[in-house]
């Protein structure tokens, strides 16, 4: 049965928390999915929730604020003593780990880990924590199972036994040499059915997909995906297995940089959760505001430069709206697909040519469409005289749009800079301007006469 989290049964937890009923507290916490305690912590204040969490088997509470948000772990560990923290840590995964010391004060991460029970779980830590952020390294864990090449199938399984105590998930056996140089993998499936007394050598798989310390998180996403793989092995520039990396960590750091996306193309300049305060949120969404707020005076000095043709027909400004809506539409949507292009590193790439005689022959046509529609309307209003305006400018605005959505993510791609930042109200701006700017022109070459 999902649990739902309501109201009243949050308030009943907060009474028991505030009278010190810890029977009750473990009892109602014992029903519950790590996940379902996460999502109380979360709606908890920062006290209620250590209270809360300190009374949990320290098993559970480590696979709670593994996956705890990271602010609001931060927020609550900063209750916690280095004495608290430790027996978490300990029931972690070591890159769980990393990730949760890496947000502390060095100061307390170092009394951590001298706390540590687990040495080797310290020692994982260690090995970890001078790994860049974005890296293959920052996201391996170092708990795996590895064989030597020359063990008999009986004694793997014993060595299997042995380690699979730290392993929470098995997905493969990993082969090595003498120097821990990996040589492939093994299924489960082959060592039980394979006669006891046979070297894994004889049966191992050479052929095993792994990546190095040094690659880019974006790019072990894209191997994982591209073979379906459950997990990957990491390895150091000569070869050596040093940890693996699973695939929650991967659809974490996907999900992660999606949201990312989402908010720069949405015009946000960091990241905004919902419980920020009003300062935080503001700030975040500020800079853009303003970016579009220059634009938009901008977009109107260019209109008032038009007075004389506004003066001669009015009806001219009927039609600035859709004119600032469309080139705006049309960015997005074309400079969207050039993100999907770029984030496909296939090695199948499009030459710059192709991909604008493709935009802006699709332009044309949504161009001569729009602009028809939109040049009809001019005799439903009585207005037959603008029907070559607005239909023109529909259309160069159309074409210029798409021409702008296409070369300013790949130029922006080309000098090194997130092509994500050219949607959003970057684009929208900029083609409200060239917009109306292009629209007051035509108009102004084409009714000279009147």
């Amino acid at each position: 049965m999902t649990f739902e989290l309501t109201k009243e049964y949050l308030d009943q937890i907060q009474s028991a928390i505030d009278t010190g009923d810890d029977a009750t507290l473990r009892t109602e916490m014992e029903e519950l999915y790590p996940a379902d305690i996460s999502g109380i912590l979360d709606e908890l204040a920062p006290e209620s929730a250590h209270y809360l969490l300190s009374l949990l088997d320290k098993t559970v509470g480590a696979e709670i604020l593994a996956n705890l948000d990271q602010t609001e772990r931060t927020n609550l560990l900063k209750l916690f003593t280095s004495a608290e923290i430790a027996p978490f840590i300990n029931q972690m995964d070591s890159d769980d780990a990393v990730d949760v010391l890496n947000q502390q004060p060095i100061q307390v991460r170092e009394e951590v880990i001298g706390l540590l029970e687990d040495r080797e779980q310290a020692r994982f830590i260690l090995d970890l924590l001078h790994y860049e952020d974005g890296v293959a390294g920052s996201l391996m864990q170092k708990e795996l199972i590895r064989i030597n090449v020359n063990l008999t199938v009986n004694a793997c399984i014993e060595e299997i036994r042995q380690q699979a105590e730290d392993v929470e998930n098995v997905y493969a056996v990993y082969v090595v040499d003498d120097v821990g140089k990996l040589l492939g993998l093994v299924s489960l499936k082959k060592i039980v059915l394979a006669r006891k007394n046979v070297k894994i050598a004889d049966i191992y798989d050479d052929d095993v997909v792994f990546v190095e310390t040094y690659r880019p998180v974006a790019e072990v996403a894209e191997v994982m995906q591209k073979y379906d793989l459950d997990a990957i092995p990491v390895v150091n520039v000569q070869q050596r297995l040093l940890g693996r990396i699973t695939i929650d960590d991967v659809v974490d750091v996907i999900t992660e940089q999606a949201e990312e996306d989402i908010q720069v193309i949405s015009g946000l300049s960091g990241e905004v959760e919902e419980d920020d305060s009003v300062w935080q949120r503001s700030k975040v969404q500020l800079p853009w505001l303003v970016a579009g707020a220059v634009g938009s005076l901008m977009a109107a000095t260019v209109i008032n430069g038009f007075q004389s043709e506004l003066g001669k027909i009015a009806a001219l400004a009927a039609f600035i709206p859709i004119i600032g809506s469309t080139g705006g539409n049309v960015g997005i949507q074309t400079s969207s697909l050039i993100l999907q292009t770029l984030a496909d590193t296939s090695g199948l790439s499009v030459s710059l040519g192709k991909r604008l005689l493709k935009t802006l022959l699709v332009a044309l046509i949504n161009g001569l469409v729009v602009g028809l529609i939109a040049g009809a309307y001019t005799f439903i209003i009585a207005e037959p005289r603008l029907f070559f305006v607005v239909a023109t400018s529909l259309l160069a605005v159309v074409m210029l749009a798409s021409f702008m959505g296409t070369v300013t993510p790949l130029l922006l791609s080309r000098i090194g800079i997130n092509p994500a930042v050219a949607s959003g109200p970057f684009i929208t701006t900029a083609n409200d301007l060239i917009g109306i700017g292009v629209y007051f022109l035509i108009a102004q070459w084409l009714l000279a006469e009147v």
